[in-house]
C-alpha cells in the first residue's frame, strides 16, 4: 500500500457526496450531546442544592457515573459486534431516554435522580462505539478523516451550545427542561430504528483477534497517563460548576464551557499535525503544566479567572487526550477499536477517583469556607503526579517500538489521519 498524505483529501471533497442517513447520523451527533449538556454538566449542582445532597455524596455519584461512562464503551463495542451497529445505537437511546425521564420523575422522588444518571451514562457507553463504526462502514479510508472529524466536531458542538441554552432554567424549571429533553431523546431514538442496518457486513474477526482478553497489549504508560490526565481533568469537569454558580451565575458557567468546547472545535483540528509530531514527553509536560496553570487560575474565582482557567485547562486537555490516544494506538499490537477501549477504560478510572476524592476536598474546602484552596491543591496535584510515568516510562523502554521513535513517530494505525474521539 502506497504511503498516505498527512492531510488526505479536504473535508469538503470527502464528505460528497453524503448519503441521508449519515446525514441523520451526524444531525444527531449535535442533537445528542445537545440534550445531554442541557443537563449533564449541571448534575453537581442539581443534586446538591435543588435535592440537598452532601458534596461528598455528590462526588461519589458522579465518579461512579463516569466510571459507567467511559468504562463502559468497552462493553458497547462487544455488543455492537454480537446484534449490530443500529441496534445496539437504538437499545443505547432508549436506555438514555429512560434515564432523562427518570431524571423529571426525581424531582418527585429524589433518590431516583442518582439511578436516573447512571442510566444516562450506561446509555452513553453502549452508544459512542456503534455510532462511530455506523459512520464510517464502508467508507473508504482516504475519506474517513473526514467523517470522523465532521462527528467530533459536531459532538463538540452540541457539548457547547446544550450549556448555554439550559443554564437559566436548570435550577428555575428543572422539570420543563428534563421534559424536553426526553422529548428530544424519544424523537432521535425513532430516527434511529429507521437507519438501514449493517448486519452481515463486518468482515470476519480471525481467531488471533477474537482469542486475547480486552486488556491483553495494553500499552501501558499511554493508559497511565490518559487515567492520570482525567482524573486531574475531571477536578474541573465535577466542581467547576458548583464553583462557577456561587461566584457568577449558572448562565456565566454556560459561558465558559461555550468559550472550553470551542477551542476543541477550533484548535484540535488546527493543532493535530502538531500535536502528532510532538514528541510524547514533550506533550506530557506541555499537557499537564497547561491543567496545573489553568487551576491555579481558577483560585482566583473572578469572572476573568473563571473564563482564562477554563481555557489553559481545555487547552492542556487538547493536547493529553489526543496524544495519549495516538500514542496508545502505536504501541499496542490490538485493533483500533480496542484500544480506544482501552483507554476510554483508563479515563474512567480516573474520573472516577477524581470523583471520590475531589468531592471529599470540595466539600471540605466548602465547610471551611475556602474553595479556591481546592484549584490550588489540584494545581499541586498536576505538577508532582506526572513525574511518577516515569518510572513507567523506564519499564516499557526495552518494548519493541521503531528506531525512529522520538516518542512521537506513529505507526500506520496511527497515520490515517483519525482524530480520535474525546
Amino acid at each position: 500500500m502506497g504511503e498516505r498524505t498527512t492531510r488526505g483529501p479536504g473535508l469538503r471533497a470527502s464528505l460528497f457526496p453524503l448519503t441521508g442517513p449519515l446525514r441523520f447520523l451526524l444531525l444527531s451527533s449535535f442533537l445528542i450531546p445537545l440534550g445531554s449538556f442541557m443537563v449533564l454538566p449541571f448534575m453537581s449542582v442539581f443534586l446538591h442544592e435543588r435535592l440537598g445532597m452532601g458534596l461528598g455524596t455528590v462526588g461519589v455519584v458522579l465518579a461512579v457515573a463516569s466510571l459507567v461512562q467511559f468504562s463502559g464503551g468497552i462493553v458497547g463495542g462487544a455488543l455492537a459486534d454480537r446484534i449490530g451497529l443500529r441496534r445496539t445505537m437504538v437499545w443505547a437511546l432508549v436506555v438514555r431516554t429512560a434515564g432523562f425521564a427518570g431524571l423529571l420523575l426525581a424531582l418527585r422522588w429524589p433518590p431516583l435522580a442518582v439511578w436516573a444518571l447512571v442510566l444516562t451514562c450506561c446509555g452513553a457507553a453502549l452508544y459512542l462505539p456503534a455510532n462511530k463504526a455506523y459512520l464510517v462502514h464502508g467508507v473508504d479510508d482516504a475519506r474517513r478523516p473526514a467523517f470522523l472529524s465532521a462527528g467530533n466536531a459536531a459532538l463538540n458542538a452540541g457539548m457547547a451550545v446544550g450549556p448555554l441554552i439550559a443554564g437559566p432554567f436548570v435550577l428555575s424549571s428543572p422539570g420543563w427542561l428534563f421534559a424536553a429533553v426526553t422529548t428530544l431523546f424519544l424523537a432521535i431514538t425513532a430516527g434511529h430504528a429507521r437507519l438501514p442496518g449493517t448486519d452481515g457486513a463486518r468482515p470476519p474477526a480471525s481467531e488471533d483477534t477474537a482469542r486475547p482478553g480486552l486488556l491483553a497489549g495494553v500499552a501501558l504508560l499511554p493508559f497511565a497517563a490518559n487515567a492520570l490526565a482525567f482524573y486531574l481533568y475531571f477536578h474541573f469537569q465535577h466542581f467547576l460548576a458548583v464553583y462557577a454558580v456561587e461566584r457568577a451565575s449558572s448562565a456565566f458557567y454556560s459561558v465558559v464551557l461555550l468559550l472550553c468546547f470551542t477551542l476543541v472545535i477550533v484548535v484540535q483540528p488546527l493543532a493535530s499535525g502538531l500535536i502528532r509530531r510532538m514528541p510524547y514527553a514533550l506533550a506530557l509536560a506541555a499537557g499537564f503544566t497547561g491543567l496545573a496553570t489553568g487551576s491555579a487560575v481558577l483560585a482566583a474565582g473572578t469572572r476573568a479567572a473563571l473564563l482564562a482557567g477554563g481555557a489553559l485547562i481545555t487547552l492542556g486537555d487538547i493536547v493529553l487526550f489526543l496524544k495519549n490516544d495516538l500514542e496508545a494506538l502505536r504501541r499496542s499490537p490490538r485493533s483500533d477499536a480496542v484500544v480506544f477501549g482501552q483507554q476510554r477504560l483508563a479515563a474512567g478510572l480516573g474520573a472516577c477517583a477524581s470523583g471520590v476524592l475531589g468531592g471529599q476536598l470540595y466539600g471540605l474546602g466548602e465547610r471551611t469556607g475556602h474553595t479556591g484552596w481546592f484549584w490550588l491543591l489540584a494545581a499541586v496535584q498536576c505538577l508532582l503526579l506526572p513525574p511518577l510515568l516515569l518510572t513507567l516510562r523506564r519499564r516499557t523502554a526495552r518494548l519493541p517500538v521503531s528506531d525512529s521513535d522520538h516518542e512521537g513517530a506513529l505507526t500506520r494505525d496511527g497515520t490515517d489521519g483519525r482524530i480520535p474521539g474525546r
